[in-house]
């Protein structure tokens, strides 16, 4: 075998097929080098696009079109997909060092992180990362999910915190135009809901979300937006960040004349916007949450916030803490537990010794915690796959790379693998379900998903 990689393919295995894998995958397919790479791109469920698919609310339009770069990547025929391949049980490390010569894993981050504070394990209390992955027909989460509350709390200021607290409060009808699972549809026709209150700990200069995000939430049909002037508090910090960010200027503009208008329509949902609040405990009775208390903060000077001591509570069934998703651990991988990353230095994952271990890479939320936008995935990837080029001389040779081995190996385990055709068969059969049902306004649906993981198998496996 030649000592370097100039006269045959570099085998690399991606290990999540969401915005960070395809990326990560498109950006190697067109390295202009000596030696050309034959990637395989796997994910645990039988679909591919993970975050996209399965972590972002339905009635984003903008997603949309991320979907479609990433599907015409994968369709141009020079990335496999296999689908339905769990790392860990499927597929172990030990099986991808032997049929690959780099790993990248760009698994994401798909647990809520903890918020530690008295209540929280109360029937009634949600984690924002489990009620996303029902909303979006999570393959291996409950179709059921209790919506029972007619007050509800939202922990949180980011995108996925405002995200969670639009889907509470908009109506099922006006949802239709999107690919929700019918489940998802029924329980929310059901859900008697007049008031989501969504609180953040700092001023409205310093929320996280984005000015599209606060523009949805106008949109939203018989849904009144309720400001408190108590709240709306700027320091030193908060006039720079306004006069120094176009994005921060825009949003603080907006929720200011959001307040001065008052808009008070009478319509039967509420979704109440608070800032300065940081949540204290839940409250509840035999068991169940009845409230939530807050302490009211106010800023430093500096963008922090200290606590005044003075407690609101407010009667809420049920809270949703969104503060921020927490990486899970890979079997035979090193693992942050504090961070909930892949230790890595610029993508190359580390040992305990902070040595990098050959032909092991880390891009994505893995590898950087969950922050950051789309583009900033893009970039990141980048950064990855520098590090994997640079190093591309010194990887491990693979003792079995030809692509059919590592085909024959799961067939030999009986892993029920999707592929790419699969993909399309699943994607069309979603398609005739939305053109066979009918939206609010009695148009044909765009798509509607299909849930069960057996039968998202079955139908991509034909």
């Amino acid at each position: 075998m030649s000592d370097t990689f100039t006269t045959r393919d570099v085998r690399v295995a991606v290990i999540g097929s969401g915005p960070a894998g395809v990326y990560a995958a498109d950006i190697l397919t067109k390295v202009d080098r000596d030696a050309s790479f034959s990637i395989d791109l796997f994910d645990r469920y039988p679909a591919p696009f993970g975050l996209i698919r399965y972590g972002v609310a339905p009635d984003h339009p903008r997603i949309k079109g991320i979907i479609k770069a990433l599907h015409k990547v994968m369709d141009r025929g020079d990335i496999r997909f296999l689908g339905n391949v769990n790392y860990g049980t499927d597929l172990t490390l030990e099986d991808l060092r032997k049929h690959y010569d780099a790993v990248i894993f760009a698994t994401g981050a798909l647990k809520d992180a903890d918020l530690n504070i008295p209540g929280i394990e109360l029937d009634g209390s949600f984690g924002a990362a489990d009620f996303v992955s029902w909303y979006d027909g999570h393959p291996d989460v409950s179709r059921e999910w209790d919506l029972s509350a007619k007050e509800i709390a939202v922990i949180g200021n980011g995108n996925v915190a405002v995200d969670v607290a639009r889907m509470l409060s908009k109506h099922a009808d006006d949802l239709l135009v999107t690919e929700i699972p019918d489940n998802v549809y029924q329980a929310l026709k059901k859900s008697p809901v007049t008031d989501v209150h969504l609180f953040g700990r700092r001023g409205p200069a310093q929320v996280k979300f984005t000015p599209l995000e606060l523009r949805e939430l106008s949109h939203s049909r018989d849904v009144d937006i309720v400001l408190y002037p108590e709240d709306f508090d700027f320091d030193e910090a908060s006039d720079e960040a306004i006069k120094s960010n176009n994005q921060i200027k825009t949003m603080v503009n907006t929720l200011t004349n959001w307040l001065v208008e008052e808009q008070d329509t009478g319509a039967s949902r509420r979704l109440h916007l608070h800032f300065l609040q940081s949540p204290e405990e839940i409250l509840g009775e035999d068991g169940k949450v009845v409230g939530i208390r807050m302490q009211r903060q106010e800023l430093d000077g500096s963008g922090g916030i200290v606590g005044t001591g003075e407690y609101i509570d407010y009667p809420v069934q049920a809270v949703y803490r969104a503060v921020g998703y927490h990486g899970s651990e890979l079997d035979q991988i090193p693992y942050d537990q504090y961070r909930g990353v892949i230790p890595n230095e610029a993508g190359r994952v580390l040992d305990e010794n902070g040595q990098h271990i050959p032909g092991t890479y880390a891009t994505g939320w893995i590898k950087r915690g969950p922050v950051g936008l789309i583009g900033h995935t893009k970039s990141d990837a980048q950064e990855t796959i520098a590090c994997l080029l640079e190093d591309v001389e010194a990887l491990p040779k693979a003792e079995s790379p030809e692509p059919d081995a590592i085909i024959a190996l799961l067939e030999e385990r009986g892993v029920e693998y999707t592929d790419w055709a699969g993909w399309l068969k699943l994607d069309e059969y979603e398609r005739a379900l939305g053109a066979a049902g009918q939206d609010a306004a009695g148009e044909p649906r765009e798509r509607i998903k299909v849930v069960p993981r057996e039968d998202m198998t079955s139908i991509s496996r034909g």
